[in-house]
Order: structure tokens, then sequence, then C-alpha cells
């Protein structure tokens, strides 16, 4: 009984330390809702790349997370293709303007693709 019991307590352990280590995903439609809270804040969002574009390593490209969709600002970390599924960490800012477009809220890349 003791043996089992340890046995149980180690898995348990196990996954709890592996579910600590997982980051988790802001949903897109939170932050759009509510860009004040995440502004200035690094979020995780994961989804697919619907439009893209760059120049020398920087760039733009459009993610949809099935929530709604952000645009996110790559510099040095280069562009994904459309269509790629990605996983993006960056700071959430606000009227950022770029190629004589204008962006509301952007999502600018701080960590390389995961």
């Amino acid at each position: 009984m003791f043996r089992k019991n340890r046995v149980l307590l180690a898995v348990a352990l196990i996954a709890a330390a592996l579910l600590t280590g997982c980051s988790t995903h802001t949903k897109i439609a939170d932050i759009i809702r509510d860009p004040g809270n995440f502004a200035g804040k690094d979020v995780t969002i994961a989804g697919t790349v619907s439009e893209s574009f760059s120049a020398l390593g920087n760039g733009f490209f459009q993610m949809d997370d099935g929530s709604g969709g952000m645009w996110v600002y790559s510099q040095n970390f280069g562009v994904p293709g459309n269509g790629s599924k990605v996983v993006i960490t960056g700071r959430v800012e606000q009227g950022f303007a770029f190629g004589g477009r204008s962006f509301g809220v952007i999502l600018r890349q701080t960590q390389d693709r995961h």
C-alpha cells in the first residue's frame, strides 16, 4: 500500500510540474475586447497566419485564432507565410503605424516562434 501511494504521489508531482511549465495562450478576442488590460504586457497567442508582408526581416502578419484576428509586428524574427500555424509571444501595443498603414492594437513579437 505504501509503495502504491508513493507511485501516485510521484505521478501527481510530475503532472503538476508539466502543467506549470505549459504556457497558456490568450484569446485574441480577449485582447481586442479589453486592450488596456493587456497593454505593455507579454502574452502568447496561437493561430493561423491569414495575411503577411515583410521587407528585410521586418514585417507584419495577421493571425486568426478562431476568436478574432490580430496583427503581429515582427522585427528581426522573420514573417511566417500565409496559412502557417504559429504560436507567438509578444507585447500588446496600441496605435502603431507602419508602411503607410495604421494599426489599432498589435502584438509586437518579443520571442522567436515556438
